[in-house]
């Protein structure tokens, strides 16, 4: 099993800091617990003009986020982790305060306004103090999975192979609608008559209406779980990563991708249409060293090693730091 937050020395006092957004939430909180268990979650209110400059620093910067974060910054953390434009602002302000500064994601200017900056690899941003991850920073190590398999055992009781469906949506990179939805679903349909097994399909934060509507049409009550949006009730995700014997992901999400190569489960990338920049630079290495394939009509086993990155940018951290 692997090194819990806390089992290492603690890092002190950490702040992680984003706009709440999903995403963006997920990666800062990760690299926090993996570097202290003493780490506060602030989920930011940016107000304008400020929110539209960030992370530059207009006059009265201090009140980007309201007064309750300017009197945090009275008594700063030692360590301001934030992910996203707008936390980079937060991050920033918390430098001056006397906290070290980890912004992950490309600022958009000079990386040394901050301590350290994480980036994915995919990303072009380079610099003496930024560190380079493949993929997206998450709590998904073999602990959590064990975690997630307790916390919803019907999932295991389900016939094998069970099959894990991430299902992304639009972005500026490409697109997945209603007819790649179904595309995905009449080859997964094919593959459980074929072979058997079950299918265990989630929607995420992007995912458009029409394929949350076409999701519950299709599969409820005819696969082993749905999940298509907040009104199902709780996400399984967790459950369905800890109980995947296959995972098909589409092609759109580095983070779903990045989470799902953190497990020991074969993954397969389904790719609608080509994507563009960065998500398909990501993608392309992931086919390159083997630890995913393009789906296709099947879903063979093959050996995987988990890709994990969220522990080795820590141990990064800590040692720039002098931690």
């Amino acid at each position: 099993m692997e090194r819990r937050p806390g089992e290492e020395r603690d890092c002190g006092r950490i702040w992680a800091l984003s706009d709440g957004r999903a995403g963006n939430a997920r990666q800062a909180e990760a690299l926090a617990a993996a570097l202290s268990s003493n780490t506060e979650v602030l989920h930011l209110e940016p107000r304008a003009p400020w929110r539209w400059a960030a992370p530059r620093r207009l006059p009265g910067a201090g009140q980007a986020f309201g007064d309750a974060y300017a009197a945090r910054l009275d008594t700063a953390p030692d360590i301001a982790i934030g992910c996203g434009r707008q936390a980079a602002l937060a991050t920033r302000l918390a430098g001056r305060r006397g906290a070290r500064t980890v912004q992950i994601l490309d600022p958009r200017i000079d990386p040394r306004h901050w301590d350290l900056v994480v980036v994915p690899e995919h990303d072009a941003l380079r610099g003496d103090n930024v560190l380079v991850a493949r993929g997206s920073l998450h709590p998904v190590d073999d602990v959590w999975l064990a975690s997630a398999r307790e916390a919803h055992p019907a999932l295991g009781a389900l016939p094998g192979p069970r099959i894990a469906v991430l299902l992304g949506g639009d972005s500026r990179h490409g697109r997945f609608d209603v007819a790649a939805f179904n595309a995905l679903a009449d080859r997964l349909d094919a593959i459980v008559a074929r072979e058997g097994g079950s299918l265990l399909l989630t929607g995420s934060r992007r995912t458009s209406p029409g394929v949350r509507d076409a999701l519950r049409a299709r599969y409820a009550g005819h696969a082993g779980c749905v999940w298509a949006e907040q009104r199902d009730g709780a996400n399984p995700y967790a459950g369905m990563l800890g109980w995947a014997d296959r995972i098909v992901c589409s092609s759109d999400s580095v983070n779903m991708l990045s989470e799902a190569c953190a497990t020991h489960a074969p993954v397969f990338v389904f790719a609608p249409g080509p994507l563009e920049g960065a998500p398909q630079r990501f993608v392309d290495g992931l086919f390159a060293d083997g630890r995913a394939r393009q789906f296709e009509d099947a879903v063979p086993a093959f050996d995987v090693t988990p890709l994990r990155e969220t522990a080795r940018i820590a141990a990064e951290v800590r040692a720039r730091l002098g931690l």
